[in-house]
């Protein structure tokens, strides 16, 4: 069923979704473990594809309008969309790392920011901020809702927690058969307005944070987003559903269920 371009999935399409969220979840944690200092972007996606492969899954990324890795790499001031290649991640750097797959035509998307070594104290809080927006904006969702409460709770956490700039340009998506659908999940805004929070819709979402200015441009490569002041930036971001007892975040390898406990929130899934 489809309302105003959206798309409803069955309760047999989302648990595809969710074993599809898996593979994303178990490569983005093999992929925190390999992103140490001296392996390159490159060497990163190597590692992303064949894991993706290896658990029986293709890549949603690669290929994408053209897009050449498996996962989009992001360093420093790079926001989003980096491209893998022969950039060396050294000693307190943080890349953000963006990974997808899809299984029997069903898609997962998330996202971590991860620290080379050590980091400044400041850049560690932006990528706690931007992780805990994230959550909050999955915990505010609920049935009869609507997308706008999670846009609100993702600000309002991160105004909260002090002076950050919250990128606008680049939303949480609707994902099912595509990767990329209908509504946009924005990452600012008031609460109770958009599309209805019904069982069956999937929403990927991602709060993208700058210790400066939001304001972001695109590199010659069409494609690589940085922030126009070089302030460094976290991207965060899971792929969830409601189900009748809650949320069910499908690319977390619990579900969610730790830290929704943890806001309070009732857990969805199996």
């Amino acid at each position: 069923m489809f309302e105003r371009g959206i798309e409803i999935k069955t309760p047999a399409q989302i648990e595809t979704m969710r074993a599809a969220g898996l593979v994303v979840g178990e490569t983005l944690e093999v992929l925190r473990s390999a992103a140490v200092a001296g392996i390159s972007t490159g060497e990163l996606d190597a590692i992303a594809h064949e894991s993706i492969r290896s658990r029986g899954a293709t890549s949603n990324f690669l290929g994408y309008h053209g897009f050449t890795g498996v996962i989009c790499t992001s360093v420093n001031d790079e926001v989003v969309h980096g491209i893998p290649g022969s950039r060396v991640l050294r000693d307190g750097d943080i890349v953000s790392i963006d990974c997808g797959a899809i299984v029997d035509g069903w898609h997962g998307d998330a996202a971590t920011t991860v620290a080379i070594g050590e980091v400044p104290d400041e850049v560690t809080e932006l990528m706690r901020v931007t992780e805990e927006a994230m959550w909050r904006g999955i915990a505010a969702a609920s049935l009869g809702g609507r997308v706008s409460d999670i846009s609100h709770a993702i600000e309002t956490t991160i105004d909260a927690a002090g002076d950050y700039g919250i990128v606008e340009g680049y939303t949480g998506h609707g994902i099912g058969s595509q990767m990329h659908q209908p509504p946009s999940v924005h990452n600012y805004g008031k609460p109770r307005r958009g599309p209805k929070l019904v069982k069956g819709l999937a929403l990927a979402v991602e709060p993208m944070v700058t210790l400066g200015t939001a304001q972001t441009r695109t590199l010659a490569d069409d494609w690589t987003v940085v922030t126009t002041d070089g302030s460094w930036a976290a991207h965060y971001e899971n792929t969830f559903t409601l189900t009748d007892t809650g949320a069910w975040v499908l690319t977390a390898l619990d579900g969610g269920k730790a830290r929704l406990a943890e806001l309070g929130v009732p857990y969805g899934g199996d």
